[in-house]
């Protein structure tokens, strides 16, 4: 699954031409047929189409955006990273759960940044300034950069430079499967790359053009096989009836595939299902149909988080027992693995 079968439209900012990324994209994409149109500016984005909130968002969702990243001031990136690095914002994948719904406005297109080594030029900067420590860089943190890897070779490069920072080191998560362009790079164990996995019935119900988790395990047992220290994301766990059953299953399915080993380097993130109020407004307005659990009075209760605007989340009996489901699931099943956080 590419980018490319759901492409209907792709914008190119005029100076991404001037770097030779943007320069081999265009040419790419017109070697595929692709239209391109012109526009000054990949911050206004003008000609995508959309009556209604949810023609809009599938609209959004089939259109390529080229630019070039003018701001160089990294985000920071708490839990999992020091910083975002800015390599693509947007992903090709529809999880009608997903935060981003409340981030990239309506029409959610997908950038790719053309000015990979000035990005990568300010990491080196970030790094040098908090050495001896070591930096983490976190490359998925409002994006899934690898749907638009085969285009970009973003995440290649960044890996390939991450690999000669001594004191930084580079992470990212994907759900998508275009890993062959990381297999053969001498990464020197300084890139991390996670599975965003769940259970069969979320993958089903929730996460629309993705790869199944099959083929997602797959991609993961190449990363491991190439050396990369590795992990999952499962998230967001939702707490339906039955998820014990679901979730056993799916750690079970992921240690057939692993065929896991005491000297793997590997570890786990475990977010639940939470949302803000705009978030289910806007969800309901793209999916009028959904199942997406969101009623603030079933098992949920109203949580402040970092950026000042509040959100709900399971109760603290629910958290508790689902911590310690995963805890004593995960430390059966993978006994050196780390678990980074279960909230």
């Amino acid at each position: 699954m590419t980018v490319a079968g759901h492409l209907k439209r792709v914008f190119f900012e005029k100076e991404a031409l001037d770097y030779p990324l943007g320069k081999q994209i265009y040419q790419r994409l017109k070697d595929e047929g692709h239209q391109v149109q012109f526009l000054r500016s990949h911050n206004r984005v003008t000609g995508i189409p959309g009556n209604n909130p949810r023609e809009a968002f599938f609209q959004g969702k089939s259109t390529l955006v080229v630019g070039v990243r003018k701001t160089l001031d990294f985000a920071p990136c708490k839990p999992s990273a020091h910083y975002q690095l800015p390599l693509v914002t947007g992903c090709e994948g529809i999880c009608e759960y997903c935060y981003l719904n409340t981030q990239l406005g309506k029409k959610p297109y997908t950038r790719i940044y053309v000015n990979v080594e000035e990005i990568l030029n300010q990491a080196a900067l970030l790094i040098s300034q908090r050495k001896p420590e070591i930096t983490l860089f976190e490359a998925a943190a409002t994006s899934d950069p690898v749907s638009v890897e085969p285009y970009s070779g973003s995440l290649a490069r960044a890996i390939e430079f991450f690999a000669e920072q001594e004191y930084g080191r580079l992470r990212f998560v994907t759900k998508f499967t275009h890993v062959d362009s990381f297999l053969e790079l001498d990464h020197r164990g300084h890139t991390r790359i996670r599975y965003s996995i769940n259970s069969d019935r979320v993958i089903r119900a929730y996460e629309h053009r993705t790869p199944n988790l099959q083929q997602r395990l797959q991609a993961l047992s190449r990363v491991i096989e190439a050396g990369y220290p590795s992990g999952v994301l499962i998230a967001p766990v939702i707490l339906v009836p039955g998820w014990q059953r679901d979730y056993r299953e799916l750690l079970h399915q992921l240690a057939d595939y692993l065929v896991y080993s005491l000297e793997m380097d590997f570890a786990f993130e475990i977010i639940s299902h939470r949302f803000t109020a705009r978030a289910r407004s806007n969800i309901l307005e793209v999916f009028p149909q959904t199942d997406l659990p969101m009623d603030e009075n079933t098992d949920r209760k109203y949580k402040y988080g970092q950026f000042g605007y509040g959100k709900y989340v399971y109760t603290d009996d629910l958290l508790e027992e689902m911590k310690a489901f995963f805890t004593e699931e995960i430390h059966r099943l993978f006994p050196q693995a780390v678990i980074n956080y279960v909230i």
